[in-house]
């Protein structure tokens, strides 16, 4: 049986308390804003404890130190900045999750820093550095086939392949920009059919009807996309359906 993990990000004050528990109640992973772009201690400790209620992985979800932005602005900073800025992030994390109960199992990071990590080796080196002095068990998240991510499994081989099930991929491998129409997969069989092409085939279906490989041990839905609930619902009811074996994160 193939196993595959459903993470999604949460804490970013963008849905309701009650739209993230239904989440939780499907996903097996959540990465949670860390106090970067979003969140602080009160929203960490209120899903870090919701998460120990249902056995889904605990994530932290450091930015660049952007607010304003949501984090999704590369910031013009240096790496020592990044790596200070993200190292405070994930220990305050660490606390919080420990208080609750929980074991961080991983980190993935958001926004653009996410981005920016995979395209430029040197500031995945400094996230994952700012990672193994603040939560040395867990375990990085990223997407595959890029320099960033071929830098932390050359590193450290518990580092997690990501896919996307409602974003649009370019034929580079890249996520469309947000900026662009149909950056977002709006409808629950589109969301569903590209999670199973993930998860099943390893590949995804472009715009022009070609495909794409995608190496994926995690599928990541965003809480900000309209429908998340739905869509979590549905992709992880077709997963099982198809003889997948839903289950989350383990610390490396």
């Amino acid at each position: 049986m193939t196993s595959i993990d459903i993470n999604c990000d949460l804490g970013e004050g963008v849905v309701s308390d009650s739209v993230e528990l239904a989440l939780l109640d499907c996903v097996t992973s959540a990465n949670i804003a860390c106090g970067g772009h979003a969140g602080d201690s009160a929203t960490i400790r209120r899903l870090a404890v919701a998460c120990v209620e249902r056995g889904v992985g605990i994530g932290a979800h450091p930015s660049y130190p952007d607010r304003r932005g949501f984090g999704r602005v590369s910031l013009d900073i240096s790496l020592d900045e990044i790596e200070e800025s993200v190292f405070d992030q994930i220990y305050m994390f660490v606390g919080i999750a420990a208080e609750s109960g929980g074991t961080v199992t991983h980190v993935k990071p958001h926004g653009a820093l996410y981005h920016d990590a995979m395209k430029d080796p040197q500031i995945a080196a400094a996230i994952a550095f700012a990672a193994q002095s603040a939560a040395p068990d867990a375990r990085l998240v990223g997407q595959p086939a890029t320099p960033g991510f071929d830098f932390w499994k050359g590193r450290d081989r518990s580092a997690i392949s990501e896919a996307f099930a409602d974003r649009r991929y370019e034929a580079d491998g890249t996520l469309r920009s947000r900026k662009l129409a149909g950056a977002l997969l709006e409808s629950v069989s589109e969301v569903v059919a590209q999670a199973l092409s993930i998860a099943r085939d390893g590949k995804v279906s472009l715009a022009d009807g070609t495909s794409l490989k995608v190496a994926a041990e995690t599928i990541c839905l965003h809480s900000d996309t309209p429908g998340a609930s739905e869509f979590a619902r549905e992709v992880r009811r077709a997963l099982v359906a198809a003889g997948m074996e839903v289950k989350g994160l383990r610390t490396a």
